[in-house]
């Protein structure tokens, strides 16, 4: 009995966790972009005004996370096809310094902004919600909808199913 109660609280567990992930618990329609402000590592300022109008990629990632560099290459053929209606945030989840995150991005070509989680930035990351796990993704619509919510790698099939 003991064993057959254990088993089911780990299957309830793992499909909450699967549910979540997918966004069965989240009402999309009712989840808005949060008010923010960022500030890239070129120095470039992103908030709601300037992604207005266009579909937001929110990606938490990390340096050390090899799913969050298996996606990377997506989001950069991505970014380049669709740029003109989609904005990607990069937030590095991470204290990393500049140098580091330049080389990183120089070594696998982000075409899109990065956002550094520094002195100047931590209060918007944690405006998005709690990230429990890398790589995360949240994408909005261009009216600031919550479309979906992703933990784990994306791949640009998925990306390109959302905005078409």
């Amino acid at each position: 009995m003991k064993k057959n109660l254990i088993i089911l609280a780990l299957i309830f567990s793992i499909s909450t966790v699967i549910s979540i992930s997918n966004g069965v618990f989240a009402d999309k329609k009712t989840v808005q972009l949060p008010e923010f402000s960022v500030v890239d590592i070129e120095g470039k300022e992103h908030n709601n005004a300037s992604v207005k109008g266009k579909y937001l990629v929110v990606n938490f990632w990390a340096t050390w996370c090899p799913p969050c560099r298996e996606e990377i290459p997506d989001f950069v053929d991505f970014y380049n096809r669709y740029s003109d209606k989609v904005e990607i945030l990069g937030m590095d989840y991470e204290n990393a310094d500049r140098e580091k995150i330049t080389n990183f991005i120089d070594t696998y070509m982000v075409n899109y902004p990065i956002i550094l989680y520094n002195a100047s930035n931590p209060i918007a990351f944690k405006k998005f919600g709690e990230i429990i796990g890398m790589p995360t993704t949240y994408i909005y619509a261009p009216d600031g909808t919550l479309i979906n919510h992703y933990m784990g790698v994306i791949d640009i099939q998925t990306l390109e199913k959302i905005i078409k």
